[in-house]
């Protein structure tokens, strides 16, 4: 098993990075001096502290519970995995469309009533179980319905990433490392900054990449709004956006399926 870095480790790189100190992150989260010092020593975070540090940061909370090491809570879990199927078909109908387009999806998702949970979320671990940087990015995507066969579909609609179901959870397992091509094009399907996924991830970028696509962008909002839908709504959703892409003279994929 690859040896976590420790949170306390990445949450250090991040300030860094940002120039940011612990008496200022102490201040935007709404902690103690005493608790952002003890995280940067190395010990665990509470999931409290997690939630507090998520929006001080810009990150969401699930995606710090994955990078710490720490289970995440139910509620911070895609409303239903039978959703996936249909988030996937909306995401991939939806690159092909005008912003225009995309954008008219968006507002329908966010329009859409929010329903009780009535089952658990699962996702599928790697084997072997390594807690390793591929693992935390793949888990990052699964939160955000999108099972190894869903990410390949994705990733190759929206970025140069090109590849089979089973590799991803080969890159999970840590058999395959990360590249830098490949954590540019996770950053841009989760909507986190690549030079901060690289530093999180230790993955070094030969050259700063460009800008995400607008496409691209649009696709990881839409990935994090379909999380709060259940999958007869993202069904509903997924017909609008084939009914869409079907009608729309503008709409032009972005690989060819």
């Amino acid at each position: 098993m690859t040896e976590h870095p420790g949170f306390g480790a990445m949450l250090a790189r991040l300030l860094d990075h940002r120039k940011l100190t612990a008496e200022e992150l102490t201040e935007r989260a709404g902690l103690t001096e005493d608790e952002v010092r003890a995280v940067l020593a190395g010990e665990m975070p509470t999931g409290v502290l997690l939630r507090r540090l998520a929006p001080a940061l810009g990150f969401r909370a699930v995606d710090l519970f994955i990078l710490s090491g720490r289970a995440v809570p139910e509620d911070l879990a895609p409303l239903e995995s039978a959703a996936a199927r249909w988030v996937v078909s909306t995401v991939t109908d939806a690159v092909r469309l005008p912003a225009a387009g995309r954008c008219e999806l968006l507002k329908l998702m966010r329009s859409l009533p929010q329903e009780e949970r009535r089952f658990g979320f699962a996702p599928k671990p790697p084997v072997p179980l390594t807690g390793g940087p591929g693992a935390w990015v793949v888990s990052m995507l699964q939160y955000r319905n999108l099972n190894w066969t869903g990410m390949a579909r994705v990733l190759a609609f929206v970025t140069p990433s090109y590849l089979s179901a089973a590799t991803y959870g080969v890159i999970a397992s840590g058999r395959n490392e990360l590249t830098p091509r490949l954590v540019t094009d996770f950053a841009a399907l989760l909507g986190i900054d690549v030079r901060e996924l690289a530093l999180l991830t230790g993955i070094s970028l030969r050259e700063m990449p460009p800008p995400a696509s607008p496409e691209a962008a649009d696709a990881a909002a839409l990935l994090w709004e379909a999380r709060r839908l259940t999958a007869v709504q993202a069904r509903s959703v997924a017909e609008v956006a084939r009914s869409l892409r079907e009608n729309s003279p503008g709409g032009q994929p972005v690989r060819p399926p």
